[in-house]
């Protein structure tokens, strides 16, 4: 079955958001060390990435490395690193023949040189693309991003420049690091766990979320789509009733 033929295009989510789980036990699965998942993910986030952008999707978030994933095993964490500056460096083109921009969500400050350099340098080569939007969070947890947007609002009170009476929800929203970004509609995760994992706690208030029983290496353009369907066979009451999204 076409899968993609059946996506209404009247309701597609504009930002989609994905939990890429998994990798560490496909690869055991077939035999090998954890890092061979995280390579063999690479295509997944291709394939995710290409598909997002075709349907016409306008933001799809990965979420790549948390603040909680440093406290793996060394080797692990240096493998993740050096396979972040390769896939930045060698999807460049694919990128920029998708015109799709890159941005990152996180405390991308603390990454490693090599991989913030090269961060930097696939987001600047990127900026000026339009079809879509590929946020990736690295170093990024909901609660560091939290607790970083209460700091700024209460140096921002205590500095004078905004009554702490006055503080309204858009101005927790521009201290986050998705200013500007919509809030995903979709949240996706893959490997068969339920649970959010840090992860765009305060963003995902009223998303639609899919548990996937496939890790993510397994991952490919239909199980985005079936997502999607699924997503558009829901309904979305945001608190109200159902009478009362009739029209």
């Amino acid at each position: 079955m076409d899968l993609k033929s059946h996506i209404d295009q009247s309701k597609l989510p504009q930002h989609i958001a994905i939990i890429m789980d998994g990798n560490g036990r496909w690869a055991k699965a077939h035999g090998h060390p954890r890092v061979f998942g995280h390579r063999n993910g690479v295509k997944s986030v291709r394939e995710a990435s290409e598909a997002a952008a075709e349907i016409g999707v306008k933001y799809l978030t990965l979420y790549a490395f948390s603040t909680e994933n440093w406290g793996r095993p060394k080797f692990e964490v240096n493998a993740l690193m050096t396979l972040l500056v390769k896939t930045l460096r060698n999807e460049i083109k694919t990128l920029m023949k998708n015109n799709i921009r890159l941005q990152a969500i996180g405390d991308i400050e603390n990454l490693p040189g090599d991989c913030h350099k090269h961060l930097l340098e696939a987001i600047d080569k990127t900026k000026d693309n339009t079809r879509m939007t590929l946020v990736l969070a690295l170093n990024y947890s909901a609660k560091w991003e939290i607790m970083r947007a209460v700091r700024h609002l209460a140096k921002a009170a205590k500095d004078g420049k905004i009554e702490p009476s006055q503080i309204q929800e858009d101005d927790f929203v521009n201290a986050l690091s998705t200013q500007g970004i919509p809030d995903p509609e979709l949240l996706i995760r893959t490997s068969g766990e339920s649970r959010i994992s840090n992860f765009l706690l305060w963003q995902i208030a009223y998303a639609e979320l899919s548990f996937l029983d496939i890790f993510w290496p397994d991952f490919r353009k239909e199980h985005l789509y079936q997502a999607i369907i699924d997503f558009q066979n829901r309904e979305r009451r945001f608190g109200k009733t159902s009478e009362q999204l009739q029209p």
